[in-house]
């Protein structure tokens, strides 16, 4: 029998809309990548590493996929920025309306100012956690202001944000920053204690929504994405963190982007399908 063709390829009974408590909206955007190409076909890539993934968790001897995973079909992304955003902005904010887990993967880092928005029209206290090697915090990059670049600049238009795992930035970023109010959490201080985890989340409101470049990760664990940064963090830390945000706060959807993957190597997006089944695991846990 063939795996289905979805997040996890999992049956139909499981896998419906109306039956299933987390969304999965695939967005392959690649319109502003600085360095490496490739974040087209990390949506994708992820799902078909899913396929692959056990979807018993090991650590709580759970079944999140047992509440429903359902996968949409991609976003049209070969139209008008202005376009690509307001569809993407659009589908998350039906799926939050229905009560659904809303789970975006792109795509460039881009794709994530668009989910926000409408999690903060759902929720106007939403805060965002964003885990990234870079702030992305330029004003625009190259003329352009939606870029993956100067993505958090415009979530940040929106709602308030708490940045882990930076480890790269612009002179420009630094001159922004060193006046601003901001809670940047430096891969440097970080990627080796639990110290800094009561400090984050303090700063997160009741509702929270989660941007995951995987670049956050070291190279060593993510080679497959466009610019990997050394220095980068782990996965069991990251896991202890992100259980924790999820039992404190009510995360309200998550993205992950920047995946992109290498032909020689399908290590990037599996683990990129792990994390997300990770977060997943989290969330059913807190509400079950």
């Amino acid at each position: 029998m063939d795996v289905p063709d979805n997040y996890g390829g999992i049956e139909e009974n499981y896998s419906n809309y109306e039956n299933s408590y987390f969304v999965v909206l695939p967005v392959p955007l690649e319109k502003t990548v600085s360095y490496k190409g490739g974040t087209s076909l990390g949506p994708k890539a992820i799902i078909n590493a899913s396929q692959n993934m056990e979807l018993f968790d090991e650590e709580f001897f759970v079944s999140p996929c047992t509440i429903g995973i359902h996968t949409k079909n991609e976003v049209n992304c070969n139209q008008a920025m202005e376009k690509v955003m307001l569809e993407i902005e659009e589908e998350s904010f039906k799926i939050l309306k229905d009560k659904k887990f809303l789970c975006v993967l792109g795509g460039e880092h881009s794709v994530s100012q668009a989910p926000i928005k409408a999690a903060k029209r759902m929720y106007k206290d939403t805060s965002v956690l964003q885990f990234d090697a870079h702030l992305d915090l330029r004003d625009a990059y190259l003329g352009d202001k939606y870029s993956h670049a100067s993505v958090m600049s415009r979530v940040e238009e929106d709602a308030p944000i708490v940045q882990i795992g930076i480890r790269s930035f612009s002179e420009e970023e630094y001159e922004k920053i060193k006046d601003g109010n901001y809670n940047i959490f430096y891969a440097k201080d970080i990627h080796d204690n639990k110290s800094w985890f009561n400090r984050a989340i303090e700063n997160l409101s009741d509702n929270v929504y989660i941007t995951f470049d995987i670049d956050a990760f070291d190279p060593s664990i993510i080679p497959g994405t466009g610019t990997p940064e050394p220095g980068g963090l782990s996965w069991y830390l990251v896991c202890d963190f992100l259980k924790e945000v999820f039992f404190k706060r009510n995360v309200v959807g998550v993205d992950i982007v920047e995946v992109a993957p290498q032909e020689s190597s399908s290590v990037s997006e599996f683990i990129a399908s792990k994390l997300l089944y990770k977060m997943m695991t989290y969330k059913y846990i807190k509400i079950t």
